[in-house]
């Protein structure tokens, strides 16, 4: 990718993807849309899908996309009150990369060791 500079009236391609991978950046934005682009999802659904997010992180994550135009809110007026998070439009542009990546995991997924938890890499607590 070539280094463009704002000098010669050409759009800058680093700083733009640099623009692109801060909408996706975060440990849990882009499992977010990936279920979302499943299908619609409640708070609640989202947060026991996603091991390990706290109820903090996944409402200023979901709030993150919504403000970015990625995900869309949607209220139901009842008691107790309903909502409905869903991909919009604008983020359903990036199924072909979804579907890029899973292929590339399909292939790689046995290559990469499997990530420790935190637990066993502990040192036990001596007294």
């Amino acid at each position: 990718m070539e280094k463009q500079t704002k000098d010669d009236g050409e759009i800058n391609m680093h700083d733009e993807m640099r623009r692109a991978f801060a909408l996706l950046s975060g440990k849990w934005k882009l499992e977010i849309l990936w279920l979302l682009n499943q299908r619609i999802h409640r708070f609640g659904e989202l947060r026991r899908e996603i091991t390990g997010i706290t109820q903090h992180m996944l409402t200023a994550q979901l709030r993150e996309l919504e403000a970015d135009g990625l995900i869309s809110r949607t209220v139901f007026a009842e008691v107790p009150p309903r909502v409905e998070y869903e991909i919009t439009s604008k983020a359903r542009g990036l199924g072909p990369t979804m579907e890029a990546l899973t292929a590339w995991w399909q292939i790689h997924r046995d290559s990469v060791p499997p990530k420790r938890s935190v637990s066993s890499g502990r040192k036990a607590k001596t007294s």
